[in-house]
C-alpha cells in the first residue's frame, strides 16, 4: 500500500488518507474536543510551544495540533502549493 504522507509543520507528517478534517482552534467545541482527547491521551501536539493554527482530527481519534494554517494543510493534502512555498522555491 502506498502511504501518502502530508507536512503538518515543523517537520511533522501525518498519513493522509487518516485525516477526517481539519479545524480552526477557536471555537468552544473545538477546545472542548482537544481537552477530551489530552484526557483520553489521543492528543499530539506538533506545535513545539507556538500557537496552535490548525486541529487535525483522524479516523482513529487522534487530534493533532498543528502551527500551519489550515488552508497551508489543506492545499498540502490535495497536492497543491500555497502561494508562500512556491515564492520559497523560485
Amino acid at each position: 500500500m502506498d502511504v501518502r504522507l502530508v507536512n503538518v509543520g515543523l517537520g511533522n507528517m501525518v498519513a493522509a488518507h487518516r485525516i477526517v478534517c481539519i479545524v480552526s482552534p477557536e471555537s468552544a467545541p473545538i477546545k472542548r474536543l482537544i481537552s477530551d482527547a489530552r484526557d483520553r491521551g489521543k492528543l499530539i501536539d506538533a506545535t513545539y510551544g507556538r500557537r496552535t493554527r490548525a486541529v487535525i482530527v483522524t479516523d482513529s481519534g487522534h487530534v493533532i495540533l498543528s502551527h500551519v494554517h489550515r488552508e497551508t494543510v489543506a492545499h498540502r493534502l490535495m497536492g497543491r502549493e500555497t502561494p508562500a512555498e512556491e515564492a520559497v522555491e523560485r
